[in-house]
């Protein structure tokens, strides 16, 4: 039976969500501006890579703006990539990004 998926936790002191697990932390940092949450950089230490931690932050991340009436600039590539695969979460982007062709 597969590990639970540990609980992402939304750092807000340091601006940034966190996922810790075996004593290591993966992070997806953000900047918080106005109604415009802009996601930076997913970090997952390679001791925790392989188990889509990556994703789990993605999600709340994406979840976190939905559910407070944000609007996404996702400038994190890999986040990029997660909302490629998961168009569900578009309407949640910031229109001004999509427009410039983001």
């Amino acid at each position: 039976m597969a590990d639970p998926v540990p609980a992402v936790v939304n750092n807000t002191a340091a601006s940034r969500f966190e996922l810790t697990a075996d004593g290591h932390t993966a992070v997806l940092e953000y900047v918080l501006a106005g109604s415009r949450l802009r996601l930076m950089h997913t970090e997952v230490p390679p001791e925790l890579r392989g188990r889509k931690y990556g994703e789990v932050l993605a999600r709340a991340g994406l979840e976190h703006a939905r559910a407070n009436d944000l609007k996404v600039v996702p400038f994190c590539p890999f986040v990029r990539a997660f909302l490629q695969r998961h168009p569900e979460y578009e309407p949640v982007l910031d229109p001004h990004w999509k427009a410039a062709g983001g």
